[in-house]
C-alpha cells in the first residue's frame, strides 16, 4: 500500500511540476510589447471547463473573409450580430458533445487517442465582458489581422472552399468545419486558442492544456494594459 501511495504521489507532483512549468515559460521567450495606443481592438476569449473559444468583434472585413459562413445556413445579416465565435477540437467529442448531458463513452476515448479536427464556428450577439468565463484582451491592427488569418488557416480547404459538416451543429447559429491537424490530448483545444493568441501579438505559457492553464499564463506574461477587463483565476 505505501508503494501505491507513494507512486501516485509521485505522479501527482509530476503532474503539478508540468503544468507549471507550461504555465511559467513564456511562448515565445521574448515579446515586443506594442505602445498602449496602438492596442484599439478588442477580442474576448470565452471559456468553460475545459474548452476556450475566440470571440472577433464582427467588422466589415470580418465578414467579407468569413462569408462562406452564409453557405452553411449562418445568418451574418442579423442586425443583433457583434461577434464571429471560433475553437478547436477533435470531430468526435467536439460534434457529439453539445452539452455535458450528452456525453458518451466512445467519443471521450477517442479524445485521448487522435482524433480528425474540426473548427466550430459560432455567431453570437452581446457577450457581457465582466461575466466569469470571458477574458478581454486588447491587440492592435497588425494582431487583428493575423489573428482573422490564424482562423482560416485552420480550416481544411476543398476546390469550392472550406468544407462544412452539415447535420452537425447545435442550433440555427453554428456550424462545423473540418480543421487541419489532429485533435490529441497534448495539443488540443486551449493549445490551439494559446497559438492564435499568439499570433494576435500576445504571449501565453509554453503549453496550455486546460482554460485556467491558458488565463492565468496570459495574465502572468502580459502587460495589465493588454486586460481591458479583470481576469478571473479560475474558470
Amino acid at each position: 500500500m505505501a508503494k501505491i501511495f507513494k507512486r501516485v504521489l509521485l505522479a501527482v507532483l509530476a503532474l503539478v511540476a508540468i503544468a507549471a512549468f507550461g504555465i511559467a515559460v513564456p511562448r515565445p521567450l521574448w515579446h515586443d510589447e506594442p505602445a498602449l495606443a496602438e492596442h484599439s481592438h478588442r477580442i474576448l476569449v470565452l471559456s468553460n471547463p475545459i474548452h476556450t473559444d475566440i470571440a472577433i468583434p464582427v467588422d466589415d472585413d470580418l465578414m467579407a473573409r468569413f462569408g462562406f459562413l452564409r453557405a452553411a445556413g449562418l445568418d451574418l445579416d442579423n442586425p443583433n450580430l457583434r461577434y464571429l465565435v471560433f475553437g478547436w477540437g477533435g470531430r468526435s467529442f467536439y460534434t457529439e458533445t453539445p452539452t455535458w448531458a450528452d456525453l458518451k463513452v466512445e467519443p471521450v476515448l477517442k479524445s485521448f487517442t487522435l482524433d480528425q479536427s474540426v473548427i466550430h464556428a459560432e455567431l453570437a450577439g452581446a457577450i457581457p465582458e465582466n461575466a466569469p468565463a470571458v477574458t478581454v484582451l486588447s491587440i492592435d491592427d497588425g494582431g487583428l489581422e493575423r489573428l482573422k488569418q490564424f482562423v482560416l488557416d485552420s480550416l481544411a480547404q476543398a476546390d469550392s472552399g472550406p468544407v462544412s459538416l452539415p447535420g452537425s451543429n447545435y442550433g440555427e447559429n453554428d456550424a462545423f468545419f473540418e480543421a487541419r491537424g489532429y485533435f490529441n490530448p497534448l495539443m488540443g483545444c486551449n493549445t490551439w486558442t494559446a497559438a492564435g493568441l499568439r499570433q494576435a501579438g500576445l504571449t501565453s505559457g509554453l503549453w496550455t492544456a486546460l482554460p485556467w492553464m491558458l488565463r492565468l499564463s496570459l495574465s502572468l506574461h502580459n502587460a495589465r494594459d493588454r486586460f481591458a477587463a479583470s481576469l478571473s483565476s479560475t474558470e
